[in-house]
């Protein structure tokens, strides 16, 4: 998984073992509850970072008490192991902030 401009198969998603992360169409998801419209915007904010540095940016929706994220590479058309890196950085955020991805 080492080309970011390489799309991805379903077995090498598969290897990736991302927890709480699921394959929609040709994006990753996941939801991650927050229990305090606090904690969603810091992890709101510190995936904004990671994803400033990463120059990949990924869709959120902040609500009470969630943040969705979904992620995708559109300029291949399905997920890079650029998605994969940054999904493994958000999980990562929100496990700091004790907020659980929901299954």
């Amino acid at each position: 998984m080492t080309d970011p401009q390489r799309k991805l198969s379903a077995a090498e998603l598969a290897e990736a073992g991302l927890t709480g992360w699921r394959l929609t169409g040709e994006a990753l998801t996941a939801t991650f509850r927050t229990r305090k419209f606090s904690i969603g915007l810091e992890l709101v904010n510190r995936i904004a970072a990671s994803a400033e540095e990463a120059n990949h940016h990924p869709d959120l929706m902040l609500t009470f008490p969630e943040v969705g994220v979904t992620l995708a590479s559109h300029d291949v058309g399905g997920i890079t192991s650029r998605d994969i890196d940054l999904a493994r950085t958000i999980s990562g955020h929100a496990a700091d902030l004790g907020a659980a991805a929901a299954e």
